[in-house]
């Protein structure tokens, strides 16, 4: 039985219809397919400042240790100069800090892992520490003390720490200062360990930011310490953030926020606030 004419043409539609239909609904699953892809590409062009201001908040690593730099107050809130400074940079950035606290020896290598954005922790500039991380301008400016128990009378350089011991975080650039002239460095967490040990006599002397040690004065006026000698030419204290083009916008952005907040006084009045004296220069 042959089909007629009028059902072969009708046949004949059908077919082209679906043909046609199934080409335009692939063109569109090419064209959203193409769509996504797009985003996904611009998700992933965005540097580490546009991915810290779409969540909104910004991860600082600090010690919370280190007093008046980063501590505990009574109420067992994170408190100091450096949560102050980190604070104020975020509200220029227009995101809230998120602060992750970590022993000293592990911050840096915490960042460079990528496990927060940015340390802010009284880090010291040195050539060695730029071979691996990028840091942004200084906010301020601290001079080294060799501190002693208040009858030492053999260490009153620099020099004379060649052969005496002294106790600090490994990392740190005290203890490699320390290093450097000679003496042999005992690794420990924090401050506070490290004046124990120099209070019971163990080691003969430790250092550190000259500031630190008249806010430990301050709170332990019966403690039989002294400074021994102060290092001629101030430290620069920087902010590091991870080496390469990711992270280049963050350190300029933060940059502008550091200038800012010098000029208008804030970072000044948070070191009287702390130190009794303004180390931002």
């Amino acid at each position: 039985m042959k089909m007629s004419d009028k059902i072969k043409k009708w046949i004949f539609a059908a077919v082209v219809g679906a043909l046609v239909l199934a080409g335009c609904g692939a063109g569109q699953a090419a064209e959203e397919g193409a769509d996504q892809s797009q985003s996904a590409g611009a998700a992933e062009e965005k540097d580490q400042l546009a991915r810290i201001q779409e969540a909104g908040q910004i991860s600082v690593a600090m010690e919370g240790t280190w007093a008046p730099w980063t501590y505990h107050d009574e109420n067992d809130e994170l408190v100091g100069f450096d949560v102050e400074v980190a604070k104020a940079i975020a509200e220029k950035l227009g995101v809230e800090a998120v602060f992750v606290e970590g022993e000293w020896d592990g911050l840096l290598a915490g960042l460079e892992a990528g496990r927060y954005d940015i340390m802010v922790n009284g880090v010291e500039y040195t050539d060695e520490r730029a071979e691996k991380y990028d840091f942004t301008e200084p906010y301020c400016y601290i001079r080294t003390a060799i501190i002693v128990q208040g009858d030492n009378t053999d260490i009153n350089s620099f020099e004379d720490l060649d052969g005496k011991t002294t106790a600090n975080t490994i990392s740190s650039t005290y203890a490699q200062l320390a290093e450097s002239y000679g003496a042999t460095t005992t690794g420990v967490d924090d401050l506070n360990q490290t004046l124990e040990l120099l209070l019971q006599g163990r080691i003969d002397a430790t250092l550190n930011a000259e500031v630190t040690f008249y806010d430990y004065m301050s709170v332990h006026p019966e403690a039989d310490l002294k400074i021994a000698a102060l290092t001629e030419e101030a430290s620069h204290v920087v902010i590091p953030v991870r080496k390469g083009e990711d992270s280049a916008s963050l350190r300029e952005a933060v940059n502008q926020a550091i200038e800012e907040l010098r000029e208008e006084g804030v970072l000044g009045e948070i070191s009287e606030k702390y130190f009794g004296s303004d180390i931002t220069g």
